[in-house]
């Protein structure tokens, strides 16, 4: 008997009894993950994601002796379930909790980081693996096996980095390693969306040109999408300006229209991923700002919960199924080659990293007049470690790509991949992440006090919720800049420019449409309506 018996559900073939007893025991851990997460907060050594991967392993170790071997896993995922369910949320507010005065100071070179150098990451990964696997007795593997690993292995995980970050004390390291983690996973998704429906049997220079129209057509009109459903959102909520009755409805419908983004972005065959993380970013200009003080007090905290839980989610599961017999089974044979897979894909994750964050880093030193804003080599290496972890991208993706559907067993390649991705991810996570706070500490001895839990929930967020905190992060000095208006300034500091002429079409165009700061109900010529 298969309960959820649906293309994206859980799936299980236990009994209804015993099935709700595997859902109840999940819920109970994920409890645990969080409780022992808090108890060792102040120490910064071991953060959610080692936890939960810690009680997975364990977890899975003890129901794998209870079942004599057979099982390792408490419920088991059906691949997708891990895009329709876990990731949407996680990358959504990561859009969502964006500080966007921040981000867009240092948009040029969190652009070349996050998308530019997960391209040169990807091209290192995919080609090293290409000339290293059949030396390892690998032949198995064809180009889009190659290249799906390059996309999977260009998706960095830097929560463990941003956890050690002092966020006040060093801004604009900490905003280059959430920029590029945000813009790196977006770009990583829609790369290898283009891989899967990509025919790369007979590569040539019309096919590159060809994947590289798709893989930009992707990206283009995944924005897109997303930044429609933001503003038809945002034009909702202000037209009918729901808080005057009930601020349930204002959360409810950003909810789901959130969610209505990433779902619409796989029926049109793009990216939901890029999509429900743009449609965040528009949510968060405007939309937030139409609604009622508690409404953007809820839905902040409601978008980083979903997050957090979907994230120890995949942390715990990832666990538990890097104990499970079925794939160890087809490596049994020769286990050397997963854990040498392993080291060769590590290697050259280190290796892409060096080739696009050092070069980057120079470039944007020599083009940077205000020595505030020149990334030191200290802070370099920190941006390079910060992205040497895998984690729930990689795991999403790795078994969206090689678990295989439900009539499908498991191939001993897709096994080896599957084993190799856990290995990596295991490793980074724990072993990395055990290191990354005596590192940082060694690099910046002043750096002493970690950034509140807060600063790592909602990265990139000011601690204010109330309405003049938001008009401070986003605004920039627009008298300076009035009074400055000359080519010599505008190709000096062009960031500030572009941002300020933006700001100028956003404030007569954008703003009456679809609100957002400072806006005025058209029913109480109020902002705020008091709750009864």
């Amino acid at each position: 008997m298969i309960l959820l018996d649906t293309n994206y559900g859980l799936m299980t073939s236990e009994s209804e009894p015993d099935f709700v007893h595997h859902i109840a025991l999940f819920a109970a851990l994920l409890c645990a993950c969080i409780v022992i997460g808090h108890l060792l907060e102040e120490s910064r050594w071991i953060n959610e994601s080692i936890t939960a991967l810690a009680i997975g392993l364990g977890t899975g170790g003890v129901i794998l002796l209870t079942s004599g071997g057979t099982s390792s896993h408490i419920l088991e995922f059906k691949q997708e379930f891990f895009f329709i369910y876990l990731l949407p949320p996680i990358i959504f507010n990561a859009g969502f909790q964006v500080k966007k005065k921040r981000f867009f100071q240092n948009f040029t070179t969190i652009t070349l980081f996050g998308a530019i150098g997960t391209l040169v990451s990807f091209a290192i990964i995919s080609l090293g693996a290409t000339r290293l696997f059949p030396k390892m007795g690998i032949y198995y593997l064809d180009m889009k096996d190659y290249f799906a690993l390059g996309a999977i292995f260009s998706a960095t995980d830097s929560v463990c980095t941003l956890q050690v970050l002092n966020q006040e004390e060093t801004p604009l390291l900490y905003s280059l390693v959430f920029g590029e983690g945000v813009v790196n996973d977006a770009t990583s998704v829609v790369l290898f969306n283009a891989i899967t429906k990509f025919d790369l049997s007979d590569i040539n220079t019309f096919t590159a040109f060809k994947f590289a129209g798709t893989f930009l057509s992707l990206f283009v009109l995944s924005t897109l999408l997303g930044v429609l459903v933001g503003l038809l959102c945002s034009f909702v909520i202000r037209t009918l300006y729901f808080g005057r009755n009930s601020t349930d409805r204002e959360v409810s419908l950003m909810i789901l229209m959130a969610y209505l983004s990433y779902v619409l972005a796989e029926v049109f065959g793009l990216s939901g991923i890029l999509t429900v993380f743009f449609c965040g970013i528009v949510m968060s200009h405007y939309a937030w700002h139409n609604v009622t003080i508690n409404s953007q007090v809820t839905t902040k905290h409601a978008f980083a919960t979903m997050s957090f839980i979907a994230e120890i989610s995949i942390f715990m599961y990832v666990g538990m199924d890097a104990l499970d017999v079925e794939k160890w089974k087809f490596v049994s044979d020769s286990p050397r080659k997963s854990f040498g897979a392993s080291g060769v894909l590590f290697g050259l994750i280190m290796a892409g990293r060096a080739c696009f964050v050092f070069p980057i880093s120079i470039m944007s030193n020599l083009t940077t007049k205000n020595i505030d804003n020149k990334i030191e080599f200290k802070q370099q290496i920190t941006v390079w470690w910060a992205g040497l972890m895998r984690g729930a991208v990689s795991v999403a993706l790795a078994y969206k790509k090689f678990t295989g559907s439900d009539e499908q067993h498991m191939e001993p390649a897709n096994a080896l991949l599957i084993t190799t991705t856990i290995i990596i991810v295991l490793f980074s996570t724990v072993v990395f992440g055990l290191l990354t706070k005596p590192i940082i500490n060694f690099l910046f001895p002043k750096s002493s006090q970690p950034s509140s839990p807060m600063s790592i929930m909602m990265p990139l967020i000011g601690h204010r919720l109330d309405v003049e905190g938001e008009t401070g992060d986003d605004d920039v000095d627009e008298t300076s800049l009035e009074t400055t208006t000359n080519f010599k300034v505008m190709f000096s500091n062009p960031t500030n420019t572009i941002h300020y002429y933006w700001r100028k079409f956003d404030d007569a165009f954008m703003r009456p449409v679809f609100g957002g700061r400072g806006f005025i109900s058209y029913v109480t010529g109020t902002r705020d309506v008091a709750l009864t």
